[in-house]
């Protein structure tokens, strides 16, 4: 079965990505200022997955350039290793004294 090709986009609707784009993008500096005045490491987790997540999201939007596109990506690659590491579900590092007792 042959696929349509996707219509070309309205110049309205690319407008209007571009600006919720841009909005993503101050809320995300915001998520980023958060984390850095957040000492608790629970919310730091939840923290760093958003904003890893909303990186994602501006990587995916063609309204910016590739470079930039890349720039996202890269970022997005950097919350979600401090996201992971962050995690409950990671690996608790053992204390100097946890690690002398054993």
């Amino acid at each position: 079965m042959p696929t349509e090709p996707a219509a070309t986009p309205r110049p309205a609707d690319l407008s209007a990505l571009s600006r919720a784009s841009g909005a993503l993008w101050v809320a995300t500096l915001s998520l980023m200022t958060a984390y850095m005045h957040t000492g608790a490491p629970a919310h730091r987790y939840l923290l760093a997955s958003r904003i890893a997540r909303n990186l994602s999201t501006l990587r995916e939007q063609e309204c910016f350039n590739e470079t930039t596109r890349v720039k996202f990506s890269r970022l997005a690659l950097r919350w979600k290793k401090k996201a992971d590491a962050l995690s409950p579900a990671a690996p608790r590092r053992r204390s100097l004294f946890e690690r002398w007792l054993h």
